[in-house]
């Protein structure tokens, strides 16, 4: 039904904004390992998702809130000095340990009890209009929708997270300020530029979230 709803919905879009349902599906490595800022294999630790670009503006990921929602978003923290929250990746269907470039997967924000006592899966399982913005929020794992990490070819070393529904189409997401200054993960026609930082064993997600 959620599917049904966002393609509907992109059917009034003028032609310059329908980018948000074209697939996703250049330059894509299949079965390529993913790696983190020191060359090391992505498996089923915790990682901090960070900017590419240095000097670009904006740090790691964080969660926010939407005036009068009660839904948490996935935002960018303000500061490139605030790597944010880490997250871990699972429910990719292989053999191996490690997670494998355009595998199907999900992301949890890692945080604890006093941030949040909500589950933490990036979803679009959310009210319409919000959805229809195509706004990153976390709640229940997703069951008709996934991530999936892929390489920009003409980046070096850098990585882009899309969403794609389970019909296989898929969107690129990207970093967009909102009216209150928020710098929201969502549909893109630019795809955030990413890379992957390991986050200590021993460190606790005992951060505050920035909230409007």
């Amino acid at each position: 039904e959620e599917h049904s709803n966002l393609i509907n919905y992109t059917r009034n879009l003028k032609e310059d904004e329908a980018y948000v349902l074209l697939p996703s599906c250049l330059n894509r490595c299949f079965g390529c390992d993913l790696l983190d800022i020191d060359g090391n294999i992505i498996f089923n630790g915790s990682y901090y998702i960070l900017s590419h670009m240095v000097g670009t503006g904006g740090g790691g990921l964080t969660l926010s809130i939407l005036p009068s929602k009660w839904w948490l978003y996935v935002a960018q923290e303000t500061s490139e000095a605030n790597r944010g929250f880490s997250v871990r990746f699972s429910d990719w269907r292989s053999t191996v340990k490690f997670v494998l470039e355009s595998a199907h997967i999900n992301i949890q924000m890692v945080v604890n009890a006093t941030v949040t006592t909500q589950p933490t899966y990036w979803t679009l399982n959310i009210p319409l209009k919000i959805l229809e913005a195509g706004i990153v929020a976390v709640g229940p794992k997703p069951l008709s929708h996934y991530f999936q990490i892929q390489k920009i070819e003409d980046s070096l070393g850098g990585y882009k997270i899309v969403f794609c529904w389970s019909s296989g189409s898929c969107t690129d997401l990207g970093i967009h300020p909102d009216r209150y200054g928020v710098r929201r993960l969502q549909f893109s026609s630019t795809p955030h530029e990413v890379v992957f930082m390991r986050a200590p064993e021993t460190e606790t997600s005992s951060k505050t979230m920035s909230i409007i």
